[in-house]
């Protein structure tokens, strides 16, 4: 059996982190740790894991040495305690965007504050298994991207791997996600007063995830980034310039080749239906992230979707697939649930 612990284990990603794990058949999960509620009851504040396990939140110095510890803890703070979970855990998994960066100036920029580890910042494996699978199997320290990065990178890579867009002109991505993607303890703009019913544009510029997104492509990214009425759930949608003389063929040969073989990433470009283009309510719960595409071969311009469930395939399916790629373990293991619908 693999042994992990989860810190930040009280929060959202936490809690997905504790149902995915607890439900792995290779998995035992030996610490939750929880500043606010040590020793209160796991399904005291996970309500879905009644039944499912007698587990108590405990304190960082309670969890010994383990297999794998997954970090779900609040931005700025995992760069303060790298030290303390390396010497505890073989693996170490950070959810928290401390390591997503490879550059300590542009950490600075985009987070308000000087890096406290930036020694580290080229150590981390990006937790991106449909570009660095390879890497991740001898990785000691992985770093999973943002829910608006995964799905917007997911959906734009192909075609730059197979350089049929003009990466000088950049991309500009247009993000949407659900209230969880504010964490559980989200302030007064995430109460059900202020978020019902609302399309509040949060991020006009410059936010953190467009440096995720250059950063993986390659390439100069800008997203704005809007706050919908969905608990769960994140859309991207991307907008970019063909190569001239890139016809749909290419494009859909580029999608193709890509992800032929990924277990979890679909192309959904369908000429009909309710669902013929990425739409993350029916990804709830599950590890897909569904990419499409539409073009305009007279003008060139390239529109990409992505959709995913930001708290599983943009935060704990993607950390979990980490772990079963690193452990030598089948990548879909624990992580087969296909979603529901209707919802």
């Amino acid at each position: 059996m693999i042994r992990v612990a989860v810190a930040g284990a009280a929060g959202y990603i936490g809690g997905e982190l504790l149902r995915l794990l607890i439900g792995h058949p290779e998995v035992e999960v030996v610490g939750a740790v929880s500043s606010r509620f040590p020793g209160k009851r796991v399904d005291g504040v996970h309500p879905n894991l009644r039944a499912s396990t007698d587990l108590l939140f405990c304190s960082a110095d309670e969890v010994e040495e383990c297999d794998a510890v997954f970090l779900a803890l609040p931005h700025r703070a995992v760069m303060t305690q790298i030290d303390h979970w390396i010497e505890r855990a073989k693996l170490v998994v950070d959810l928290t965007g401390d390591f997503r960066l490879d550059d300590a100036q542009v950490f600075e920029r985009y987070y308000g504050t000087a890096h406290q580890a930036p020694h580290l910042l080229g150590d981390f494996v990006p937790g991106l298994p449909e570009l660095h699978r390879e890497r991740l199997r001898g990785a000691d320290l992985v770093s999973v991207p943002g829910c608006m990065a995964t799905a917007g990178v997911l959906a734009l890579h192909p075609l730059v791997a197979h350089d049929l867009i003009d990466t000088e002109a950049g991309a500009q991505f247009d993000a949407r996600t659900g209230s969880s993607g504010s964490g559980a303890t989200a302030g007064q703009a995430n109460l059900h007063a202020e978020r019902s019913g609302a399309m509040r544009v949060f991020a006009p510029t410059g936010h953190r995830h467009e440096a995720e997104i250059s950063q993986h492509l390659g390439m100069a990214a800008a997203m704005t980034a809007t706050g919908v009425e969905a608990v769960r759930g994140v859309q991207t949608i991307c907008h970019a310039t063909l190569r001239p003389g890139v016809d749909k063929p290419a494009v859909r040969r580029a999608f193709r080749e890509s992800y032929g073989d990924e277990p979890f990433v679909r192309v959904v470009a369908h000429q009909r239906g309710i669902f013929r283009y990425p739409d993350p309510k029916i990804l709830l719960g599950s590890n897909f992230c569904d990419v499409g595409y539409a073009l305009d071969e007279d003008t060139g311009r390239l529109t990409t979707i992505g959709a995913l469930d930001n708290l599983v395939k943009g935060g704990a399916g993607n950390a979990v697939q980490c772990l079963n790629i690193r452990m030598g373990r089948p990548e879909t293991l624990g992580l087969t649930f296909p979603g529901l619908h209707p919802l």
